[in-house]
């Protein structure tokens, strides 16, 4: 066995184009008093950890585009733990690895069944939010995107494993991010690196494919050792010690804005770098990072308990409300750890505005972690809010020598 490191040496703008990025503290020293969230967070970056990278994109005659980016905090090198933001790549990866089968009957559609041969795994062979009560790496998308539901990511980390997931990100220019745990199942290192055997059935219940159980020998590092906090909580006891994330997942800011370009601007990005799915399948992830969980049928979410912006922090985070019907906010948050981020491609259909914005605040007080006592309502929901109110603002007042035409996204 042996590891495989990924050391992340950049800080502001070296990890973008430096003559096409940024510092956004001048627009950001105007929120004293409209966004005053924003400024007390602004004000103290290094408390809030905070990481913003604001990216302006202009059209051009040949239906190419123009990206210029505004960046404060930014700084590669420094870890925040992503929490379910990494389950957006890992989605497009598992629907990229479903063409590349190029089997007939295999589709995202298609029955999907995990099985078990470990104490530490669970079999997943039914889905009662399933119109058909049986899972599918589409549906569970859908619940991935619509609620960030966790055992959904869990059902695709098993099937590509670690090895596919960091070498397809690697190879397509995303090497600031290592993803090598599931989601809330606290296994041992050596247990995240097998993976369920997995079937996909026809609706008569015929094998189309079948994947052993697997494993990874190589093992995904952070280094050096991200340390985070002061203290921890461990097996119920209090650690005075910084809490060790090497083993953790990370997602950098510079890499989730590159995915959410990957996705709605692929043509800026040669074959080799973009995620290689149909349009049919980008148009399933779009529809699914925009729509809003009580507008689904199968999973149907209550939207007492699933409000509009439940899982949409920028722009209109907070008390739950409903979202304008001419705003549209494709995007993917996590919270975990005292982090909260958002990464978003934000569109007002009725001004004709487009932007992206990826975000990153730590709301820890006692910086503690694994205790629960984060401030994601007080502190980082009213942040990204106003965060997004900013950059919208200053959107609907730039010229834009060729005006977007983004009526396909009223559909």
């Amino acid at each position: 066995m042996w590891s495989l490191l990924f050391p992340v040496h950049s800080a502001g703008c070296v990890a973008m184009q430096p003559e096409k990025c940024h510092p956004l503290l001048p627009l950001l020293a105007e929120t004293s008093t409209l966004y005053p969230m924003l400024n007390h967070v602004v004000v103290n970056p290094d408390r809030f950890k905070v990481q913003i990278l604001y990216t302006q994109i202009d059209r051009r005659q040949d239906n190419m585009v123009e990206f210029t980016h505004y960046q404060f905090g930014l700084d590669e090198s420094r870890y925040f733990y992503p929490a379910s933001t990494v389950k957006l790549p890992v989605s497009l990866l598992a629907l990229q690895w479903l063409e590349q089968q190029n089997l007939p009957g295999i589709t995202r559609d298609t029955i999907m069944l995990s099985d078990s041969n470990r104490a530490a795994q669970t079999t997943a062979l039914a889905d009662v939010t399933a119109e058909h009560k049986l899972p599918s790496v589409g549906h569970y998308i859908k619940k991935i995107l619509l609620v960030s539901d966790n055992d959904a990511y869990n059902r695709l980390y098993e099937l590509l494993g670690q090895d596919y997931i960091n070498s397809q990100l690697k190879h397509k220019g995303l090497t600031n991010t290592v993803i090598n745990h599931r989601l809330s199942l606290p296994l041992a290192e050596e247990e995240q690196r097998q993976y369920n055997p997995v079937r996909f059935v026809d609706a008569d219940n015929r094998t189309v494919l079948s994947l052993p159980a697997r494993n990874s020998v190589k093992r995904y590092v952070n280094q050096p050792a991200p340390l985070l906090g002061k203290a921890h909580i461990a097996n119920g006891e209090l650690v005075p010690e910084p809490m060790d994330f090497s083993q953790k997942n990370r997602f950098s800011i510079v890499d989730y804005n590159g995915v959410l370009k990957r996705i709605f601007f692929p043509q800026v990005f040669s074959a080799e770098q973009q995620f290689n799915i149909s349009q049919q399948n980008r148009d399933f992830i779009m529809r699914y990072m925009g729509l809003v969980p009580s507008a689904n049928r199968y999973p149907n979410y209550d939207v007492n308990e699933f409000p509009d912006n439940y899982a949409k922090f920028l722009l209109v985070g907070g008390q739950a409300e409903p979202i304008p019907g001419h705003f549209k906010i494709f995007d993917k948050t996590g919270w975990a750890y005292g982090h909260a981020i958002d990464g978003a491609y934000i569109v007002d259909t009725e001004h004709n505005v487009e932007f992206l914005l990826v975000a990153v605040i730590y709301a820890n007080e006692n910086d503690t972690l694994n205790d629960d006592n984060y401030q994601l309502d007080e502190i980082a929901k009213p942040f990204m809010r106003q965060l997004g109110q900013l950059i919208y603002q200053h959107e609907l007042q730039r010229q834009r020598s060729i005006a977007p035409d983004l009526s396909d996204l009223n559909k």
